[in-house]
């Protein structure tokens, strides 16, 4: 079970060098409500170690977007395929748009999702070194101590990242190699995800005759680039506020230590909306956009929003209703999924962190009012984040609904370790029993 997952992320990071080596690369966000697509030219800076790998060890690398394109989602509901053809559809036309603008053919892809019911895991380990060096072997053989839970049938781990070393006393190492010790111990984060998400995104991807490069978990990729580096480094919470789904991730030390979703976004506010003012989906969309909110002041008793609609019936088409009234349907739906969120939170321990800074991106979370709801709910320190700014990304591409694909971007360019990275004897898997899931930042800060 371990063993074919182990082999395919690193045929995947197989891919991936080939793809840097080539120099370009696209990136795909499947989203619940649009596909977003970024073609990246790599500018070839990035250092191979002496065995060709890169990792965030051995060097980073440059990029700029060179073609850009997003489409309506078809297919996927809470951040899932269910309809393979319509998602098929939809990925070749965003696909096909960016690289006519960036005017050259892409056969690489790494692709983000969110939803497929996320679980974290805090493994830990430690082996005797008898005073050697710490090299690669020893990462690997480390690494492969940690006790790998029974998380279940039909879930796959999505990432397996190594988040602290500890060389005899020290703790809150990068990177041990070069070092001298007595005993190498690691602190690692596991994410696992419903297999049959990993697998229907292989499936379409292969289906658009691309091959995949790499995947990664939405809330944890927009957390890399709409959370600052303080905040990566201090502790801080990403609330990626998508339209099936709102994905939930940590990061602490620079890492991500835990990640979560909720099965709501913006495209429950909208149906709230459609039923409630008996409009179509796309004009409660509209609506939306330009008129929502979640505070409502006296003044808005007063300003009277035109439905408006084409149902061909007078009367019905040229309703109005009070702004107040559209706030009352948005609110309930939005302060459900920020309770969710508060509870993912909690059972993270996320109250015990250093920093409790709060971060809310992704497309709805450009609901007017929403941070001050959100900061009476999660806690005092919300802000509203926009992506990382990165070469040539267009104006379209910058606002907080562009957080995963950026994200990604970011990701594909500076992976960070991964378990797979590294060469660990294979004859050494064993259904080991699962000890405990660690609250390690509860131990270490």
């Amino acid at each position: 079970m371990m063993t074919d997952l182990y082999q395919s992320q690193r045929a995947m990071r197989q891919m991936r060098r080939q793809a840097m080596q080539r120099g370009v690369v696209a990136i795909l966000d499947v989203g619940s409500s649009k596909i977003a697509c970024l073609v990246l030219r790599f500018d070839g800076s990035a250092r191979l170690s002496e065995d060709n790998s890169i990792g965030s060890m051995a060097g980073q690398t440059g990029f700029r977007v060179i073609g850009a394109a997003t489409t309506r989602s078809r297919g996927v509901r809470f951040g899932e395929i269910t309809a393979m053809q319509e998602t098929e559809r939809a990925i070749r036309t965003a696909l096909q748009a960016a690289q006519k603008m960036a005017d050259i053919r892409v056969d690489h892809v790494i692709a983000c999702f969110s939803g497929a019911n996320p679980r974290s895991y805090g493994l830990d380990a430690q082996v005797d070194l008898d005073g050697q060096l710490v090299t690669e072997a020893e990462i690997g053989r480390v690494l492969n101590a940690c006790d790998v839970p029974d998380y279940g049938a039909g879930r796959e781990v999505l990432h397996a990242q190594p988040v602290n070393f500890a060389l005899d006393n020290r703790s809150g190492l990068i990177d041990p190699r070069g070092q001298m010790g007595q005993t190498l111990a690691v602190d690692m984060h596991m994410l696992t995800v419903d297999a049959v998400a990993i697998q229907n995104i292989v499936r379409c991807v292969k289906r658009c005759d691309l091959e995949l490069a790499g995947i990664a978990n939405s809330a944890y990729v927009s957390g890399i680039s709409a959370l600052v580096e303080d905040e990566q480094e201090l502790g801080a919470a990403c609330i990626d506020m998508g339209g099936g789904s709102t994905g939930v991730s940590i990061f602490i030390k620079k890492h991500m230590i835990y990640a979560d979703s909720v099965r709501m976004g913006g495209d429950h506010v909208t149906s709230d909306i459609s039923m409630g003012l008996g409009v179509s989906a796309s004009v409660a969309e509209r609506i939306k956009t330009f008129n929502g909110g979640v505070h409502a002041t006296g003044a808005d008793d007063r300003d009277m929003i035109d439905i408006g609609g084409d149902t061909g019936d007078w009367e019905h088409d040229r309703r109005t209703v009070s702004r107040a009234e559209l706030i009352g349907i948005m609110r309930p739906r939005v302060e459900e999924i920020l309770e969710e969120v508060r509870v993912r939170l909690d059972a993270a321990g996320f109250e015990h962190m250093p920093s409790q800074q709060i971060v809310l991106t992704g497309g709805a979370s450009q609901i007017p009012g929403l941070d001050g709801l959100a900061s009476r709910i999660l806690g005092q320190r919300v802000r509203l984040g926009r992506p990382l700014r990165v070469h040539g990304l267009p104006q379209s591409a910058t606002g907080p609904g562009f957080s995963s694909a950026v994200g990604l971007a970011l990701f594909a360019a500076h992976p960070q370790d991964e378990w797979w990275d590294f060469e660990i004897p294979v004859d050494t898997y064993a259904a080991r029993p699962f000890k405990r899931a660690v609250r390690w930042f509860r131990d270490n800060w």
